[in-house]
């Protein structure tokens, strides 16, 4: 990407990806390009090749997984099959909703419509219990909602409305396909929109789920069933674990849960039976014809400004590569993924803690008893590179017969995969396993097991290369290393230990100034307006914390180079977050995403840090100066 004739010391974002940004062409099937999207896009050229190759007998794999992933690869090709069967496969389904008369039929079915993927008026799950990590719970939640977030519902939201219409419009296109009367489509559609409409005024806003570690709110089972009545939860945890289910829950949103009744009652089931046989129609499409298929997919499209679906041989190999994740990322590692990559990173990671750890000890706001817990939990950070040694059993029970439909199939999965979530619920949890497969250009910080996941495919340029300089990697995947581990600390993660537990290990005085220096954080993001919108410093500031924490201990890495090269290491940096997009995309982002927008995290931490200034020569005359009182380094 080469550099524009804007001025770097006035937009860093820009002056190194303008001249890529003016002639660079989103797909019609992604709603961006750049930075991850454009590796994404990359990983799936070679992926997809490899599983056409698999699926000729070209190739063959010693993973024996592979051999449904690809099984499941074909099915979604049988582009004939599909049209043939039309919306057939999805009847059975629509007829078990459709025979609901009332609240008891749907509490005997309850059990039955969980592990089929046919919501029930909670959600409900196993996880990781906070409080003891190595354990697990079973967590209680309300509905998904239609709209993107809860804000969308007011009166005076324009974007909500347009985006209902369009959602209306393709529920009215789909309902003419199964064997409801014109009359019956009519109710139907507006009963769920109305159903809708109730949840949305109970469950949490995207702000209230971005500080996840209050999600954790135990609760006597008995309360809840008194909470979610008529619907029946004991009788469902009854059947589904005998004498021993649990008698505690955990409740992610306890609003939704206990006000429950302000979307389903026994006088408004209708409204709920209504609302479900949409919502699993629209689960089903996915798997019918390619036409019902593209039409259920136009709200989604509407919503990110997408001009069209993948041809059918990419949605294959997506579909296909998502539900067998682990062998494909597995696949993906072995073949692709060298030994000395992975040497050279996770060296890079265990010298950015080295350093996090030399900063915390410098830290001025923390007490040295406090500093001692977070060099404590730093020193426990695991380090998960590259791809998993091994593929849990859970995949190679993922089969179906070869006659099934591509739903049949995909049902029988998707069972399997309830059936083994429910079941874990007593077993211990599996610290070894990943977040992401191998084959994911991303990376993630789990605060639960207090690691640190990089797939093998974001080890990749502009990220990483072993062609690349040290300044560079360290502006790429260092920065997002440092980004990652910085997790462990930001307004979420600070609130768990060094095992993953959610437990207070600071002083009081330690945390209130944290608190403050966060807010600072918020302030200094809040309100920036991008693309029409203004960015959510509250909702942001997560990412932003850890983005700070991420530049600024690699950047004293830096120091430690004989050749470092300090204009190398922002322009990679900014190389990262390059990204065109769709202004729906863009726009959406800025409702329900934790992370600002990608020219913003590009710009916003190197002004915080005395290095940008002096490699750019950066003066009070320059637009990318923050005056010296107003940088901000928390860690």
């Amino acid at each position: 990407m080469s550099e524009t004739t804007v001025r770097i010391q006035d937009d860093l974002y820009e002056a190194v990806n303008g001249e890529w940004l003016k002639t660079a062409v989103i797909p019609d099937d992604r709603p961006s390009i750049g930075g991850f999207a454009t590796l994404a896009d990359e990983v799936e050229k070679k992926m997809m090749a490899d599983f056409r190759a698999l699926a000729s007998g070209e190739k063959t794999s010693d993973i024996p997984e592979m051999k449904y992933a690809i099984s499941l690869y074909k099915k979604v090709l049988d582009d004939d099959r599909r049209s043939r069967e039309g919306i057939a496969p999805a009847l059975p389904f629509l007829e078990r909703i459709n025979a609901l008369e009332t609240v008891e039929d749907l509490n005997k079915a309850a059990k039955e419509f969980l592990l089929d993927d046919i919501s029930l008026p909670v959600m409900v799950g196993v996880t990781t219990d906070m409080q003891d990590v190595t354990k697990h719970c079973f967590i209680v939640n309300g509905p998904h909602i239609i709209l993107p977030d809860t804000t969308y519902y007011a009166e005076d939201n324009v974007a909500g409305k347009a985006l209902l219409a369009d959602f209306s419009d393709m529920v009215r296109k789909l309902l003419k396909y199964t064997p409801l009367t014109e009359d019956e489509q009519k109710a139907y559609l507006a009963d769920t929109l109305a159903y809708d409409a109730l949840v949305a005024k109970k469950v949490k806003s995207q702000l209230e789920w971005s500080e996840y570690y209050k999600n954790h709110n135990p609760m006597d089972v008995e309360e809840v069933a008194g909470y979610v009545a008529p619907f029946d939860i004991k009788r469902l945890l009854k059947e589904l674990y005998g004498d021993s289910a649990p008698s505690t829950l955990i409740v992610y949103d306890p609003r939704a849960i206990k006000e429950m009744n302000g979307y389903f009652n026994a006088e408004n089931f209708n409204l709920y039976k209504h609302w479900l046989y949409v919502k699993k129609l629209l689960n089903c499409c996915a798997c019918l014809s390619v036409e019902l298929k593209t039409l259920a997919n136009a709200y989604r499209r509407a919503l990110t400004g997408v001009v069209s679906d993948p041809v059918l041989e990419k949605e294959a190999y997506r579909y296909a590569s998502n539900v067998y994740s682990e062998p494909a990322g597995v696949y993906y590692g072995r073949t692709y993924f060298g030994e000395e990559a992975k040497k050279d990173v996770v060296d890079m990671c265990h010298k950015i803690i080295d350093t996090y750890k030399l900063r915390m000890q410098r830290n001025t706001f923390l007490a040295d008893q406090t500093k001692e817990q977070a060099i404590k939990k730093l020193s426990a950070i695991d380090v998960k590179m590259g791809y998993p040694d091994n593929i849990r059993e859970i995949f190679s029970k993922l089969v179906f017969d070869e006659e099934d439909s591509l739903l049949v199939a995909v049902s029988k999965i998707e069972r399997v995969k309830n059936e083994d979530q429910l079941a874990r619920l007593y077993k211990p949890v599996d610290r070894t396993e990943w977040q992401m497969p191998g084959h994911m250009v991303n990376a993630c910080y789990d605060p639960f097991c207090n690691d640190i996941t990089f797939p093998a495919a974001i080890l990749q340029k502009p990220f990483y290369s072993l062609e690349q300089s040290a300044s560079a990697n360290l502006g790429g995947i260092g920065a997002v290393i440092g980004h990652e581990i910085s997790h462990a600390f930001d307004n979420n993660g600070a609130n768990f230990d060094e095992k993953g537990n959610l437990k207070n290990w600071w002083l009081e005085e330690d945390f209130a100034a944290f608190k403050a220096l966060t807010q600072d954080m918020i302030k200094q993001f809040d309100g920036i307006e991008f693309h029409g919108g203004k960015v959510n410093g509250e909702l942001t500031v997560s990412e932003n914390i850890a983005d700070n924490g991420g530049v600024g201990v690699t950047l004293e890495i830096m120091h430690t180079l004989d050749d470092a090269d300090f204009k190398e290491f922002f322009k990679n940096w900014a190389r990262v977050w390059c990204i065109k997009a769709k202004e729906e995309y863009f726009k959406l982002r800025l409702t329900n995403d934790v992370h600002s927008p990608g020219p913003l995290r590009a710009n916003m931490p190197p002004r915080n840090f005395s290095e940008w200034y002096e490699a750019f020569g950066v003066t009070d005359k320059d637009k990318m100066y923050i005056a010296p009182e107003k940088r901000l380094s928390i860690w």
